[in-house]
């Protein structure tokens, strides 16, 4: 009896102590420090500046070691850690890395079975553009009550979904934004829109660091920022993606339903979340009377969106923006007299953030479901006509390897053909079916594979386009961007193995010159590369063959005459760099060509390494001027100095070799003081470079070839006016009839003339990205290098009025002025640094012309 007791009253003292643990632990969390408490500050009285933001997140999870995990994910150009954190219950905490593995498994992109149901996965993402400022300040507030024991909605979120939340996508331009603001707003905020504090100067906080704008990056992965979050992304592959911005002042709230156009492949479950979760976001604004709009301006088209990548990735991706941006500040006047407050924009954000989060765990079972299916029929039965892509890959060796590096980023499943066979298929060449030899070494997609919709997308020749009324480009098919010789075929073809790429030709130990084919970005990398190693460079200007080789136009020819000072460093030198890069190298015993020209000839050019200067400042374009400048300093690693425009009136050009104009708006820029300093620059052997906007400083002006096609603009306007007397315009079709005059992003195919040093690498088309409806008429007496001729539409969407312009039309040409050489570029060639082929375009400009 007496150890009965003992018992009885042992498990109840335990008892007792578990509660007591319990009751203490809840209290200890509901102890836990607010964003306000810990940071010191109200909600929306100031900005918080990144490393808060990040401290606080860092504080949460050491409070909630069995809630949170943060997960460091890299690092921003200017250092700023990136970072997210993982969020669950204790329950499923305890099983992270279980979830994590089960998820891709059951979507194939990992081997083995799922142990066990699986939970819904949602990530949120803050601040990709800097400026759009509040959803960085937002992000405390979500961690904090998501977190709080009391918090009935986010137990029920918890519940059956593991939420990760980026704080910040883009530090160094929230940081930038955050640092002006803070500099310049006084002890009371003005709400006054002409207030210092909320006109931001040149270039902004909304981009990186290289000013690239992060949310056109996601497909592309061109930037650190991009590739770091998108290695971490696929390791997880989330059910939802909600990504946060802002919009103008004027704006009040957008969200989901997104508008049209949709790109056909969106299943029909995420078209149906898209109602679904407009009816969670509403909730609060309707009780709160506060003002929204949906299915307008934000589509689900261009595949390097934050809500698109995911969309395509089998996602629910959406976007959420409330205005603001970097006009707003801490309050600022709007039109019709109220405050639009930062602390009402934080709300705003915050609202929806749960609104996403609990649309997603209220359907869970179904997401996971659907989302398995989606991975399922990629792998069973891809979407689309076309089964299979064929790449060329003799002639395009370097290219070709350009383009895996790509598909080896994604996961991308691939390889050789292995035998020689003939197919059908659609040639993107010449945009027709036509019978072709598949050879062994030839490179082969199938969309049999867990993420074949999104690769689909990636490659379609043409996507279909619903609505011409869209935010961004139209076209973007990356065989034409990396300039491969691509087949579509109808019928499965099963790749045989990864290839082999054949080593440098080197048959001589110490032979008179290295040569290397001008192909790819790969050799001007190359190039380059040698310049930085002290190593003169020749290039051939037609081609020759020696030693039964035959070579193109461009040649790198790096003869042992005048780099005998390296020794025997000189082929290590050589022989190294073209291991690192990927450039196939041949040696030859002699200078003398069997057929062209010899090493020493005329034809034969010596390269020197030029001075680049690249102006910047207000006007400009700042993604234009961040793609050059991010082309020189990460991707080619070769000097340029940065130019300001506040002081470019006083810059002694004759320091540099090649100035260029990036695009952008140059009236202010280029008055006659400076466009008489840029002309004596060029007269005296100077280079300059205009690309796409800084053409129209440019027409028209005395000692500018170029010039628009003024005839045909009075031809057009009158039968405009024709058409005006024939039927009156109606004011509701004012922004439809206004894309007639857009290309939003098309691609044209060029006539090339590749005898030109702006064109040498290339066939004589090149595939062009057209970005605006220029109406250059052709040069009279420089070289129209790249030209529009009809019938040249390949893809996108070019509204009626632009074709028009653009048929005949100049794209890329060149003009001697005294000594030196401008090279028209009425595109830019290395837009958004996603369209491969256009970068070595680009460095014929800078390193071939007129040398």
């Amino acid at each position: 009896m007496q150890t009965l007791f003992r018992k009885s009253f042992f498990y109840s003292y335990l008892f007792f102590v578990c509660i007591l643990l319990q009751t203490n632990h809840l209290a200890a969390q509901t102890n836990i420090q607010s964003p306000e408490e810990f940071l010191n500050f109200k909600k929306g009285e100031r900005f918080l500046r990144h490393h808060q933001v990040v401290s606080y997140y860092e504080y949460i999870a050491r409070q909630y070691p069995n809630q949170v995990k943060m997960i460091p994910y890299g690092s921003t150009n200017e250092g700023r850690p990136l970072m997210v954190a993982v969020v669950a219950s204790p329950e499923n905490f305890t099983q992270l890395e279980e979830i994590r593995t089960n998820n891709l498994k059951s979507i194939g992109l990992m081997e083995g079975k799922p142990t066990k149901k699986q939970p819904a996965i949602a990530w949120l993402s803050y601040n990709v553009h800097g400026n759009e400022s509040c959803s960085s300040n937002t992000a405390p507030f979500t961690i904090y009550e998501l977190l709080n024991p009391t918090n009935s909605r986010s137990k029920a979120i918890l519940a059956n979904t593991v939420v990760i939340l980026d704080p910040c996508v883009n530090p160094d331009g929230y940081d930038r934004y955050v640092n002006f603001f803070n500099q310049k707003v006084g002890g009371v905020y003005s709400a006054t829109p002409a207030a210092i504090e909320h006109n931001e100067p040149w270039p902004g906080g909304r981009f990186n660091h290289y000013l690239f704008d992060l949310n056109r990056d996601w497909a592309w992965q061109v930037q650190k920022e991009s590739q770091e979050r998108m290695a971490l992304y696929r390791q997880w592959m989330p059910h939802l993606h909600a990504d946060f911005h802002e919009q103008g002042v004027e704006n009040p709230y957008y969200f989901s339903p997104s508008a049209k156009p949709y790109h056909e492949d969106i299943t029909p479950w995420q078209r149906e979340f898209q109602t679904i979760l407009g009816s969670y976001n509403k909730r609060d604004f309707d009780k709160n009377g506060w003002l929204y709009f949906s299915k307008e301006r934000f589509d689900l088209l261009y595949p390097s969106y934050g809500d698109t990548y995911p969309t395509y990735n089998g996602a629910f991706g959406m976007t959420y923006e409330q205005g603001g941006s970097g006009r707003a500040g801490l309050g600022i006047t709007k039109r019709d007299g109220d405050t639009l407050t930062l602390k009402q924009r934080i709300d705003h954000h915050f609202s929806t953030s749960y609104a996403c989060m609990e649309a997603i765990s209220a359907n869970a079972d179904k997401a996971v479901t659907e989302f398995i299916k989606f991975f399922d029929n990629a792998q069973k039965s891809p979407v689309g006509q076309y089964k299979s892509f064929v790449f060329k890959m003799k002639g395009n060796e370097s290219r070709v390897k350009e383009f895996i590096n790509y598909l080896e980023r994604e996961n991308f499943q691939y390889g050789v053909a292995g035998k020689s066979m003939m197919a059908t298929g659609y040639s993107y060449q010449n945009d027709k079916s036509e019978t072709f030899t598949v050879d062994a070494e030839d490179i082969v997609i199938n969309l049999f594979q867990p993420r074949s919709t999104f690769l689909k997308i990636l490659l379609e020749p043409k996507s279909m386009i619903e609505d011409s009324l869209t935010y961004d480009i139209t076209s973007w098919s990356l065989p034409f961007a990396y300039g491969l010789t691509t087949f579509a075929v109808k019928d499965r073809i099963n790749p045989a193995g990864k290839p082999q790429f054949a080593s440098s030709s080197l048959k001589i130990e110490k032979p008179y010159a290295y040569l290397a084919k001008w192909n790819s970005f790969s050799e001007l990398k190359f190039l380059t590369a040698l310049y930085k190693k002290g190593i003169k460079v020749r290039s051939a200007g037609k081609p020759f063959e020696t030693e039964n080789m035959s070579f193109n136009e461009g040649t790198l020819i790096i003869a042992r005459t005048g780099n005998e000072k390296l020794g025997d460093n000189f082929d290590k030198i050589v022989k190294s760099e073209a291991e690192r890069l990927g450039v196939t190298l041949s040696s030859v015993s002699t200078g003398m060509s069997t057929k062209g020209s010899d090493f020493g000839s005329d034809n034969v050019s010596y390269l020197k390494p030029p001075k680049v200067a690249i102006l910047s400042g207000d006007g400009i374009v700042p993604t234009s001027f961040g793609a050059t400048w991010h082309f020189f300093d990460k991707q080619l690693e070769y000097p340029a100095t940065i130019l300001g425009e506040s002081y470019f009136s006083s810059t002694d050009l004759s320091k540099f070799d090649v100035l260029i104009l990036t695009d952008g708006s140059y009236g202010k820029i280029l008055d006659d003081k400076n466009l008489g300093k840029v002309k004596e620059f060029v007269r005296a052997g100077g280079k300059l470079i205009a690309i796409q906007g800084a053409l129209n400083a440019l027409a028209g002006k005395d000692g500018f070839e170029l010039k628009h096609k003024e005839e045909d603009k009075k031809k057009d306007e009158s039968k405009d006016k024709d058409k005006e007397n024939e039927k009156l315009k109606i004011y509701a079709n004012a922004e439809r009839e206004s894309v007639s005059d857009e290309t939003p992003g098309s691609i044209y195919k060029l006539a090339m003339d590749n005898t030109n040093p702006l064109a040498f690498g290339f066939d004589k088309t090149y595939f062009s990205l057209v970005l605006e409806s220029s109406d250059y008429q052709y040069l009279s007496t420089g070289w129209n290098v790249g030209v529009i001729k009809e019938k040249a539409i390949v893809a996108g969407f070019v509204g009626h009025k632009a074709q028009d312009k653009l048929k005949n039309s100049l794209i890329f040409g060149t003009q001697e002025l005294g000594k030196g050489q401008i090279i028209y570029m009425a595109n830019d060639p290395i837009f958004r640094g996603f369209w491969q082929n256009g970068k070595l375009l680009f460095g014929n400009a800078v390193f071939i012309v007129g040398n």
